[in-house]
């Protein structure tokens, strides 16, 4: 093994810069944060079957034109997809970062934002399943880590 700890620290705060969880985001939104914007880089029939309340829809191929105009240039921008299966908000957070925003990953995507028991918005309204105890703790938003 090549790497030493200084690589290890390097690459694992790299990744808590530019990476969140659910559980991160859920608090931020609560808290009702300045400045933070949750994308959802989803298309439009994966946005009607549920998405975090709040975020914005903005598909990933229609970032790089309608970002500029609709997203404050000084946002703190979140992205999210379905789940960790799927890296399309890998890709929507390289299109923001492209484009000069700070911007963050969060890991789970929609799959666990639902799956850790929060509040989803559907056409008909709010809702929320059960936290999946392989997910999160069945009576605590978060893992406590």
């Amino acid at each position: 093994m090549t790497d030493t700890p200084t690589d290890a620290i390097a690459h694992f705060t790299a990744r808590l810069t530019y990476e969140t969880d659910v559980s991160d985001v859920h608090a931020l939104l609560e808290a009702g944060t300045p400045g933070l914007v949750v994308v959802d880089s989803r298309g439009p029939q994966a946005w009607a079957q549920g998405h975090v309340p709040g975020a914005v829809h903005l598909p990933t191929a229609e970032i790089a034109l309608r970002a500029p105009a609709e997203i404050p240039r000084d946002a703190d921008v979140v992205t999210y997809c379905w789940g960790p299966g799927c890296n399309g908000a890998t890709r929507a957070a390289l299109e923001f970062a492209r484009l000069g925003y700070r911007v963050r990953e969060m890991l789970g995507g929609y799959e666990y934002w639902v799956r850790e028991g929060l509040t989803f918005q559907t056409r008909t309204g709010r809702e929320h399943r059960p936290a999946d105890d392989l997910t999160a703790p069945r009576r605590a938003v978060s893992c406590d880590c």
